[in-house]
């Protein structure tokens, strides 16, 4: 309701048909000739009354829990150098980073990353987070828990491995703290066992009493995590039952109890493996709760935006114009945010040409290029399993597919050569052209991951009173020619600096082309699932280094 006192009348705002879409973020507006003025913002929710009465009512949730900005690290790692590959963290961070980027999060995504570049990764991280920022932390690997204490496992930990080459989880919860986040939530996909080769009791930092922190475990204390491999993309099964929750406009504690109890009552994983849940959130807290930014703060949440920008810078598509005529397009999209894909497409040819084909080689040594995959008529023969059809260039046009890994190892500039092989229609031998390309450090090359940080200061870098805004503003310059990358294949995407506008209905996640493991939380189909009757043939893969036997 408005009331205008001078005019002595009420005005009211009255919706007869109140549905989910009127949710959102309402201000009210008094205005005359000579003057306007808008109230504060009020936040709405739209929720069903009671299981009986169907009727809509609106609710105000309060300024208690609206958060100055939502960060997520997203870490899976697979290829491990000395113990067992998994399959399952590839698919499992790419279906999560799509769900949190539906809540507004902004998603660092990372595969494969050793003691080094996960020690970097954390030191970003941390520096996205200020006062009032929820702050999620996801891990798929492997792992163990010694003495209350979890540990996350490089790709390069050797062999008989300890604490010294791993991250202990709740160090990284005492940084956290010092920057006074509004929600600290960690989800931990990994085995819980006891390290036997682990000697040494770790102390971590002293961990306040702040009442906003969220542990949920894919498993129990001194319990495997398991993830099932499928003949296409392996999941695993803490994703597989909370990616149907997550999103739930939920305190988060009711949320993963929700998930906890799904997976108690599958038959695959009652008794093999169960969530547990550990949390001290006083608040209702949620992962979908708004955003927003006080007057206050606004130069430092433009400053986060930015930080987060530099890692996802992609390069501009590019046209190379060859002598023999042909025009070819580079076109570049990503996976994650250390992972790549680069497709040629061939724009324009002469008559007399009649098959051409550019392709890429001699790519530097610091990234991960299969070879064997490169240059693909599909994303699916290059290794490319998560992006959707939707999301790939026209099919009118054929084109080869090149993916490029491990970009935070990149040291210099990515330069690599296309190569146009052509062929003429009164000729039966091959003509090759080349160019040199380079397109920069994409994504998150630009910071340097492979090189050692120093320790965080308690004092924020993007503290509302100590940041800098005319850096901001250069910064906000230095990428004002920059597309970003948003998970999709687009030439032209921007970065934004502004706090987010769009509504959830109008930023769904992607969906991947991998097989669902479960679809209902109903005992599971056995067409997508895994039959009871042959859990014994079933091949399990253990996220820990001591038992890797099937079931």
């Amino acid at each position: 309701n408005i009331c205008i006192h001078k005019r002595a009348f009420l005005c009211s705002l009255q919706i007869p048909c109140v549905t989910t879409a009127h949710r959102g973020q309402y201000r009210c507006q008094v205005f005359n000739l000579y003057h306007e003025a808008w109230t504060d913002v009020a936040t709405v929710s739209i929720g069903p009354n009671s299981i009986t009465d169907v009727s809509w009512v609106e609710v105000d949730r309060g300024q208690g829990i609206l958060s100055t900005d939502k960060v997520a690290l997203l870490i899976g790692n697979m290829n491990y150098q000395h113990h067992t590959l998994l399959s399952a963290p590839i698919a499992d961070v790419h279906k999560l980073t799509n769900l949190l980027r539906q809540m507004d999060f902004k998603v660092v995504s990372l595969l494969d990353l050793n003691w080094q570049e996960m020690h970097s990764a954390v030191t970003e991280f941390l520096l996205l987070l200020d006062k009032g920022v929820y702050g999620l932390l996801y891990f798929a690997g492997h792992g163990y828990e010694n003495y209350g204490n979890s540990f996350m496992v490089p790709i390069d930990a050797p062999a008989s491995y300890t604490s010294e080459h791993c991250l202990c989880v709740q160090n990284i919860l005492t940084r956290m703290q010092e920057k006074e986040t509004g929600l600290n939530v960690f989800l931990l996909d990994m085995c819980r066992k006891r390290n036997l080769n682990d000697g040494a009791v770790v102390l971590p930092g002293l961990i306040k009493v702040t009442a906003n922190i969220v542990f949920g475990y894919a498993t129990c204390v001194d319990a495997e995590a398991y993830e099932v491999k499928t003949e296409e993309v392996s999941s695993g099964i803490f994703i597989s039952f909370l990616k149907r929750r997550v999103c739930e406009d939920e305190k988060v504690t009711v949320m993963l109890d929700r998930v906890a109890e799904d997976m108690g009552r599958c038959e695959i994983t009652r008794g093999r493996q169960a969530l547990e849940l550990r949390s001290n959130l006083s608040e209702r807290r949620s992962l979908t709760d708004h955003i927003e930014t006080s007057e206050h703060c606004s130069a430092s949440y433009s400053v986060r935006n930015l930080q987060w920008a530099v890692a996802h810078v992609l390069p501009k598509s590019l046209y190379l114009q060859f002598d023999c005529g042909v025009k070819v397009q580079l076109g570049f999209a990503a996976e994650f945010s250390n992972v790549m894909v680069v497709y040629t497409r061939i724009m324009e040819k002469p008559k007399e040409i009649v098959s051409c084909s550019a392709q890429l080689t001699d790519f530097p040594e610091d990234v991960d290029i299969d070879l064997k995959k490169t240059n693909q008529e599909s994303l699916l023969e290059a290794g490319g399993l998560l992006l959707i059809n939707e999301s790939l260039p026209s099919p009118e046009v054929p084109s080869l597919y090149t993916r490029i890994r491990s970009l935070q190892r990149l040291k210099a500039e990515l330069t690599f050569t296309t190569c146009l092989h052509y062929t003429y229609s009164n000729m039966d031998e091959e003509v090759q052209e080349r160019q040199q390309v380079t397109v920069g450090k994409p994504l998150v090359s630009k910071l340097k991951l492979h090189e050692p940080r120093l320790p965080c200061t308690s004092s924020s870098l993007l503290s509302c009173d100590s940041v800098n805004v005319a850096e901001c503003s250069s910064l906000t310059e230095a990428l004002a020619s920059a597309s970003l990358s948003t998970n999709t294949w687009s030439h032209h995407t921007q970065a934004s600096i502004d706090p987010p506008t769009s509504s959830k209905s109008t930023n769904v996640p992607e969906e991947t082309d991998s097989l669902e493991l479960f679809t209902a939380p109903q005992p599971l189909v056995v067409s997508k699932s895994l039959p009871h009757s042959h859990v014994n043939d079933t091949k399990y893969k253990f996220r820990d280094i001591y038992n890797f036997h099937s079931l």
